[in-house]
């Protein structure tokens, strides 16, 4: 019995194989639109990719070919070819602009850019792309219902962004102490993030930072610094005091923050050495 069941299976998919064979060698379009159909319901894919492609010329301008072109752009999706099923998920919408499966389409042909977006420590070209298309289709379709995950993807793609800014800015503040003795690129970089993502779930964690590269520039700093403008400049003093003011502005902003304790310490030690110049004053 278990011998007539592999026999049967064997004889099953040699029919199959034969069948798909066929198909791909037959001048019948209508057998290869079926069996490509039928292929794509069983899930199977790559095989009614192949079969889709051979005949997507042949029904150019046909009634059929709204519903061959969304399944052959669709069949890339699901193989996940992102951009070619992108690119076709995109001439579906500009060939069939009444079609009902246009939202639908629409959205695949964002969330295939979203597909495409990498990790934040590469370049986020693709990211960038992708926040577009997707916002683009949420203004097209606001009541769709594809919408709420049309906002979401566009939600994990910003997080990527800030994720990358932060990383980067973080990076120049662990480099500053052994290598440049220069928190200033830190500073600037956490500055441009807090400017760039103001409602980032990273924004204290990025105040604390920056705080902790001014204290330890402030500190660690020269005393002057001679300008053409002003002259000469009590550099250090003038540090040590916007360390102070930024501490201030970091413990009213997060009064229950983790940091408080560490923050606190900073200010402490902020105000000692301001002791020191109020003394010589």
């Amino acid at each position: 019995m278990k011998n007539f069941f592999y026999i049967l299976l064997a004889i099953t998919l040699f029919t199959s194989c034969s069948e798909y064979q066929k198909a791909l060698k037959t001048e019948d379009i209508a057998t290869k639109f079926k069996l490509g159909e039928d292929l794509y319901n069983e899930g199977k894919f790559g095989k009614a990719n192949k079969l889709f492609a051979q005949i997507v010329p042949n029904y150019r301008g046909k009634p059929q070919a709204e519903k061959l072109m969304f399944l052959y752009s669709n069949s890339y999706y699901k193989m996940k070819d992102y951009y070619t099923a992108g690119y076709q998920f995109e001439r579906f919408a500009t060939s069939y602009p009444n079609s009902e499966k246009l939202e639908e389409a629409s959205f695949l042909a964002a969330k295939s850019s979203f597909m495409l977006s990498p990790v934040y420590s590469k370049d986020q070209t693709e990211t960038y792309k992708a926040i577009e298309n997707l916002q683009d289709f949420i203004n097209m379709f606001p009541d769709s219902e594809y919408a709420d995950e049309a906002n979401k993807l566009v939600q994990e793609l910003d997080f990527k962004l800030q994720k990358k800014a932060f990383e980067i800015a973080k990076k120049y503040k662990v480099i500053a102490p052994g290598y440049t003795k220069d928190f200033n690129a830190a500073i600037k970089s956490f500055d441009n993030f807090l400017f760039e993502f103001p409602g980032s779930s990273l924004r204290e964690e990025a105040m604390f930072l920056k705080l902790d590269a001014m204290f330890q520039q402030a500190i660690n700093s020269r005393e002057y610094k001679n300008t053409v403008q002003e002259g000469l400049v009590h550099l250090r003093k003038e540090r040590l005091e916007s360390a102070k003011e930024y501490s201030s502005t970091f413990k009213s902003t997060f009064v229950n923050s983790k940091h408080l304790e560490t923050v606190n310490e900073m200010t402490v030690q902020l105000d000692e050495e301001l002791k020191n110049y109020s003394t010589k004053s």
